[in-house]
């Protein structure tokens, strides 16, 4: 007979799970594995809401298995190490992302890149090597192989910190992989959610010019003002569209909804290149002519391996770089979830985790 999700580990543990379709949300009592030799375990002080928690919570990408405690976002401070462990020592300030295992000798695995191996483990809602299903960041403790955490800089906050191991490292990747990275390149960045307003951030660091490209006149001074881009363009708006042709060396392009990339094409140089970064859950038209009439490139990118990771959020402690958050209490999650659907954010929800994740 199977041990219940309390039973099947010694660690007990405490988060938030959907067990259905609806997403919906609900105190979850279930259990973490012993610290191995090579583990590290942490009190997880706070937890980003990512917008792909949400297609995992309403099954929308058909892979999810319930019960389902999201977060891939997970920050904290160390509270045990296995005897193997070298990385970290308690009261270290730690992070999880979106993966906790791979297979660690494939092609992909020896050159850094872990997030592209076949056998990937992601946070939650996939079986471990162990045959138990991972639990995210939703949740009161976490236990990850050392491999898998990333030490935070003492000078960064942890609230602010957590959403880079998500959004963060999606759109510092690509930029740096596709040489987006050199200064006085011309950037566009493509919607100003939770990805794209720290690419921005990362792409101004690297000193490029930035050009947000939005559905929303609304977002012109906050990412002129705030955020620091350099121009503003409406992507609806066929003048100011044209008057943009050909002016830029690359595009990240942060949008999860369909969306045409035909303007978007245009907007490049010869040789530019647009990279997808969100995830449509309907395909896109790509149209080919005018890739071919500039030797154009579109491709696509998902969060980076562990030691480019390590290096994304110690370029963020050097330059100062932040996601905008809004910081909300753990009772207050299905209506963030709700207000994610919408966009309705500024530019992260963030869970309390530590002070608001509360068993009754």
């Amino acid at each position: 007979m199977a041990k219940s999700h309390e039973t099947e580990h010694p660690v007990k543990a405490f988060g938030l799970a959907a067990t259905d379709s609806s997403g919906h949300l609900s105190p979850f009592q279930f259990s973490r594995r012993a610290t191995g030799d090579e583990d590290v375990q942490f009190k997880v002080l706070y937890c980003g809401i990512c917008h792909s928690d949400l297609h995992y919570l309403k099954n929308e990408w058909g892979i999810s298995q319930y019960p389902l405690v999201p977060g891939h976002e997970i920050v904290g401070v160390v509270t045990e190490v296995g005897k193997k462990v070298e990385k970290v020592k308690v009261g270290d300030k730690v992070g999880v992302g979106c993966m906790v295992g791979s297979c660690r000798s494939c092609e992909s695995c020896k050159d850094d890149l872990e997030n592209y191996c076949p056998k990937i483990i992601p946070t939650y809602s996939a079986p471990y090597s162990d045959g138990t299903v991972t639990y995210g960041g939703y949740s009161d403790i976490m236990i990850a192989d050392e491999h898998f955490i990333v030490r935070i800089p003492e000078n960064m906050p942890l609230d602010s910190a957590a959403p880079l191991l998500c959004a963060g490292i999606t759109t510092y990747s690509p930029m740096r992989y596709f040489g987006l990275d050199k200064p006085g390149m011309h950037i566009g960045v493509v919607g100003l959610g939770g990805l794209g307003h720290v690419a921005v951030k990362f792409a101004k660091a690297f000193g490029a010019k930035v050009t947000v490209i939005s559905t929303s006149p609304n977002k012109k001074e906050e990412a002129l003002s705030n955020l620091g881009a350099d121009s503003f363009l409406i992507s609806k708006n066929d003048d100011e569209m044209q008057g943009a042709m050909g002016t830029m060396d690359g595009i990240v392009d942060t949008v999860s909804a369909y969306h045409p990339l035909m303007p978007l094409i245009g907007l490049l140089k010869a040789h530019g290149k647009l990279i997808m970064l969100g995830a449509p859950d309907k395909p896109l038209d790509l149209p080919i002519f005018p890739l071919l009439a500039g030797r154009k490139m579109i491709s696509g990118s998902g969060i980076g391996g562990m030691k480019e990771t390590q290096e994304m959020i110690d370029f963020a402690a050097k330059h100062h770089i932040k996601a905008d958050i809004e910081l909300i209490s753990a009772d207050y999650v299905n209506s963030a979830l709700e207000r994610l659907a919408k966009a309705d954010v500024k530019y992260r929800f963030v869970i309390d985790v530590a002070n608001t994740l509360k068993q009754a």
